[in-house]
């Protein structure tokens, strides 16, 4: 009997479910593929597998809503943190460009503010990562710092923008959006 499947947000186009160790395949293929993997240091299978069963961590695929083919996946930690301070970890999604992931952004402020009713969600991202950056800020998220030279990828250093938003910013622009 197969175990019902934990949904963590839909809209028209997209679902959220919960990643199963049949997933970790494409997990690891578009992990993989060169063009995620400067923006990101991928897991092992292993660590995946970890972060399925460990209930402090959300492993998300994002999937087509109509066909049920995976776009991309997630990952959200933190989620047993008693600061109600949630980390945006990871997202990698197969076709950039067609609004999957900040569809996803979306639904996952939603879940994080108003189910787990956390009071901020964090992320660090690559500062030569424009345009996760723009997405990010479009979605509401500030600049809080700099984490410089904090990776060593080969022989070269890189940074780490560190951005987040808070339960009553997300309200407010919810707020705001449903004013429009």
């Amino acid at each position: 009997m197969d175990m019902p499947t934990t949904i963590f947000g839909e809209s028209p186009g997209i679902r959220l479910r919960q990643t199963t160790l049949c997933d970790i395949d494409f997990v690891i293929r578009v992990e993989s593929k060169e063009e995620n993997i400067k923006f990101i240091i991928p897991w092992q299978r292993g660590k995946h597998e970890s972060a399925i069963s460990n209930e402090d961590i959300a492993h998300i695929i994002i999937e087509d809503k109509v066909t049920n083919n995976p776009l991309g996946f997630m990952i959200i930690a933190g989620l047993q943190n008693p600061n109600q301070s949630i980390e945006f970890m990871r997202i990698v999604i197969t076709e950039k460009g067609k609004g999957v992931g900040r569809e996803a952004l979306k639904l996952i402020k939603k879940w994080v503010f108003e189910e787990l009713n956390a009071n901020r969600l964090w992320l660090d991202v690559k500062v030569n990562n424009d345009r996760a950056k723009s997405v990010y800020e479009l979605e509401g998220f500030s600049i809080e710092g700099t984490l410089r030279e904090c990776l060593k990828i080969g022989d070269e250093f890189e940074s780490l923008f560190l951005m987040s938003i808070l339960k009553s910013e997300y309200e407010y622009n919810k707020m705001q959006k449903n004013r429009e």
